[in-house]
Order: C-alpha cells, then sequence, then structure tokens
C-alpha cells in the first residue's frame, strides 16, 4: 500500500474524531466521506471507511444511513473485485452507490500516486 495513501486516510480518520468528540457532526461526515473517496483504492480501506461510517450513523441513530452502509458493505467487495467503482463517491446513502463524484483537488494527487 502506498505510504501516502495509508497516511491521508488515516489523518482523514483523526479528523473524523476529533470531529465527532466535539460534536461536529457535518464535519465528521464530511473527513469519512473524505476516507472513503481514498479508500476505494483498496478493498480493505474501501471496507473499514464503510464499517466507520456504519458505526457514526448508529450512534446518530440515522436507521436510513445505517441501512445504506450495510448495502454498501455488501457491494464494496465487489465493486473493488471487479474494477468497477463510482471513483469519487463520497459512500453516503443519500448518493446512489453507482454514482460517480468530482474528487477532491487535494485528494487526487494522493489519488493518482497510488495508482501507480
Amino acid at each position: 500500500m502506498s505510504a501516502e495513501l495509508n497516511s491521508a486516510y488515516q489523518a482523514e480518520l483523526n479528523g473524523y474524531k476529533v470531529a465527532r468528540a466535539l460534536g461536529g457532526e457535518a464535519t465528521a461526515w464530511r473527513h469519512l466521506e473524505r476516507a472513503h473517496i481514498l479508500g476505494q483504492l483498496r478493498m480493505g480501506l474501501h471496507l473499514d471507511s464503510h464499517m466507520k461510517m456504519l458505526g457514526y450513523a448508529i450512534h446518530l441513530r440515522q436507521p436510513k444511513e445505517v441501512l445504506g452502509q450495510l448495502v454498501r458493505l455488501l457491494l464494496a467487495p465487489l465493486g473493488n473485485a471487479t474494477g468497477r467503482l463510482p471513483w469519487g463517491n463520497n459512500g453516503r446513502s443519500h448518493i446512489s452507490a453507482f454514482v460517480e463524484m468530482e474528487i477532491p483537488d487535494d485528494l487526487k494527487p494522493i489519488i493518482a500516486a497510488a495508482r501507480r
């Protein structure tokens, strides 16, 4: 695994933990979404990002998000195995699991390096 990818992924998870501890729900989700975008490159990270999203949705008592994350946990391995992932998708339940999204500019070089 690319050290830069792993470091960026961990930084997003750290940002999530800080935001969650401070009660910053929108910021916490943003960090989880960014972790998901990075995590799509490696099945283990991809599944981990959805597990973190599932745990946060349970914590917040958001049944729609919980269901969405359970579905994504089933779909993610197939997407990674076939290479048919919606790149840039933020992984949340209010966005279709099949829609590609724009990758944030600051994540593009990390993703490009990890793909090499």
